[in-house]
């Protein structure tokens, strides 16, 4: 299989100067707009959750699902981008997903109770599902040469991160003045810059005439949304009612048609064969599990400034700057230092950071100081700040240029799904234990174990798998 290095440049576009010509921080700020807007969208509705509560008069349930119906969305429909971006061209497709994406954010800000604003966050789920796997795959086409591609990377991670970090400042500022729906407004400059920047200076990928899956994406579909479902609205209807039964069955045979189908099918919409390289598999595997615990824990610290410490969503912004910001300067760390170590190193050693940084908060109450828990959650999101583009580094490595596209979508859609299940899942906690001396402390206890769980995936899939590779190759060579 050749590698990233080893492909050929893409054709320049016919609206703009061949890619090299460009400088590279327009090409990356081209290319990470999409990202900032689905990262923003994350953190900053989080901080303002208890405002939209109290605005809308929403319920936890229907807060979950204005926070998780948008990723539901997303890493449904995350294969299927990836499949249009290699049918369409991976320019084409982002720009879409552009628009799709300001049109959604528009009808945000307008939502006049929670069932619409639940609608056009889905719809917001439709544009990042589109412009993400594209996104990845014409930064990767963008910087062929693997050094400047490693540091690119570190650096998009920066940008992104610091939108993330951010997020929830800015966010609490915006509810402040204007009311939680300027948070979705603060999208449509983003959109339109990031728009402008790729029809100038982004060059279209070859479209490649693939069938898409659809029997099979619609599989998938169908066995998240049961998955969601079940996990939402379990604590409020019962994990034993009847429309809590239909969603198992429905997930247990979704879920078993397509394993039947892809097992069967030629076009499948899953790249099996990637998976029997151990590190693409583990970087998968990191992937998850790190969304689950990020998120997861971003979610519930929201609650837990402004429900159990009495923070107002401006204060609570505030309060949650200081172990964010660490995002965007580890990510910068990571640029510099990926050349050094080995990313299979560098995701061991920081998710075994972040997982005992984690674990010291399973005493928290609503009485701990704040700067008890600021400390531990900005120790451990200074590694979750390396952990990011170290596993997609080690993604795009494992999979190479030919299978950017469909390898991007297959570890974002991980990723989505591991954001899903743990703002559900620590929904599910704090739904059960509404006691806010215990909950927060449960959370950290599940948030810790994810975190070192990824650290032993990381070892064991994409070190030792390394460490044999080179064994094996100093002894052929002697």
């Amino acid at each position: 299989m050749p590698s990233a290095e080893s492909e050929t440049q893409p054709p320049p576009a016919a609206d703009g100067p061949p890619p090299r010509a460009v400088a590279p921080g327009l090409r990356l700020t081209a290319l990470a707009t999409g990202f900032v807007m689905a990262a923003l969208d994350v953190t900053v509705v989080n901080v303002a959750g208890a405002a939209i509560q109290e605005n809308l008069k929403a319920s936890l349930s229907e807060l979950t699902w204005i926070v998780d119906g948008y990723v539901l969305v997303f890493c449904s429909l995350l294969l299927l981008g990836g499949g249009l971006a290699n049918r369409l061209g991976g320019k084409n497709v982002y720009l879409w997903g552009m628009a799709v994406f300001f049109v959604a954010s528009l009808g945000c800000a307008i939502a006049p109770n929670a069932a619409v604003l639940i609608i056009a966050r889905l719809l917001q789920g439709v544009g990042a599902a589109l412009f993400m796997p594209s996104s990845l795959s014409l930064l990767v086409f963008s910087f062929p040469d693997k050094r400047q591609r490693t540091r690119m990377l570190g650096l998009w991670s920066a940008i992104v991160a610091t939108s993330a970090g951010l997020g929830p400042t800015v966010g609490g500022l915006l509810v402040s003045a204007f009311g939680w729906q300027s948070i979705f407004l603060l999208n449509l400059p983003i959109g339109v810059v990031g728009a402008l920047l790729t029809k100038r200076y982004i060059a279209p990928t070859e479209a490649h005439r693939v069938k898409l899956a659809v029997p099979g994406h619609v599989l998938w579909i169908v066995a998240l949304a049961a998955l969601s479902f079940a996990l939402i609205e379990g604590p409020r209807l019962g994990w034993g009612a009847g429309a809590m039964l239909v969603s198992y069955v429905v997930l247990v045979a979704a879920g078993g048609a397509l394993v039947v189908r892809e097992r069967r099918a030629e076009n499948l919409v899953i790249p099996w064969s990637l998976f029997r390289r151990p590190s693409f598999t583990g970087a998968n595997l990191v992937g998850f599990l790190f969304n689950f615990a990020l998120y997861g824990s971003m979610f519930m610290l929201a609650l837990y400034l402004q429900h159990a410490q009495g923070a107002g969503a401006f204060q609570a912004g505030l309060e949650l700057l200081p172990m964010t910001i660490w995002f965007p300067l580890a990510n910068l760390v990571y640029a510099r230092i990926s050349a050094r170590f080995s990313n299979g190193a560098l995701l061991t050693l920081f998710l075994l950071v972040a997982g005992v940084a984690s674990l010291t908060m399973v005493t928290v109450t609503s009485s701990t100081p704040y700067w008890v828990v600021a400390v531990a959650v900005g120790i451990a999101n200074i590694g979750a700040g390396v952990i990011s583009p170290g596993m997609t580094a080690a993604l795009v490595d494992a999979a190479g240029a030919e299978h950017a596209n469909v390898a991007g979508s297959v570890l974002n859609a991980n990723r989505q799904i591991g954001t899903l299940v743990g703002i559900a899942g620590m929904s599910v906690v704090l739904g059960t234990v509404s006691d806010w001396d215990r909950g927060p402390a449960l959370c950290f206890l599940v948030v810790g174990a994810a975190y070192l769980a990824g650290a032993l995936g990381a070892w064991l899939l994409i070190i030792r798998p390394e460490r044999l590779e080179s064994t094996a190759t100093a002894g052929a060579v002697a």
